[in-house]
């Protein structure tokens, strides 16, 4: 994905109010090599932030003519208005391996039998995880099929099938973390308590 930025030379509280009044927002980029001072269209970024591909992926961020691949690595919000006031990119080097975090695209639920004719729920404990890889290896998202998990059943991480060249990065505190999970709830469980007692004439007791 293209970005476009311009150079700027002068930081400082009061430049970056004058940048944002006038519909720039400040950033810089940084990392294996000097810092470079940045501004972009801030209409442009607000829409990129949108897309997801824009929060996991190689950007291609051009200065001044000159392209650079980067990676987004913070962005500050107004805490109330719908304004960026700043972002930073770190540059990747291709020969490095990077550590980045990829979103979690859950696939086939609605499919699931568990979910269908036995009344599951299945619950997205975690929406991203942190790999490790080289740039050229970095994937826009991991999917997870859905398709045959149980009611009662978890999917942990290392359950999830990596593209080539990727690994996983986790917490020593969460040495295999579930990502997601299938439960009955409590009213289903209930519910065919109630109508296997009926069937077999038992009246469930009070509690």
């Amino acid at each position: 994905m293209k970005v476009v930025a311009f150079e700027r030379n002068k930081q400082g509280t009061g430049t970056s109010r004058r940048l944002r009044n006038s519909g720039k927002t400040p950033g810089i980029v940084y990392g294996g090599g000097d810092v470079q001072l940045v501004e972009l269209d801030h209409h442009a970024l607000w829409h990129a932030l949108k897309k997801e591909v824009f929060h996991s992926s190689i950007l291609d961020l051009e200065v001044a003519s000159k392209s650079q691949q980067v990676l987004l690595r913070d962005v500050q919000y107004h805490p109330f208005k719908q304004l960026v006031l700043h972002v930073d990119f770190q540059r990747v080097d291709a020969k490095k391996k990077l550590h980045t975090k990829v979103p979690l695209h859950f696939m086939n639920q609605e499919t699931n039998p568990a979910v269908k004719l036995s009344g599951a729920v299945i619950t997205h404990v975690v929406t991203e995880l942190e790999v490790e890889c080289l740039p050229a290896d970095l994937p826009e998202f991991l999917e997870i099929d859905l398709a045959k998990i149980e009611a009662g059943q978890t999917m942990h991480a290392k359950d999830i099938p990596l593209p080539k060249g990727v690994s996983l990065t986790i917490a020593i505190d969460a040495e295999n973390p579930v990502v997601a999970s299938a439960t009955i709830p409590a009213a289903v469980v209930s519910e065919e308590g109630e109508g296997e007692a009926a069937e077999s004439g038992e009246t469930p007791a009070a509690e």
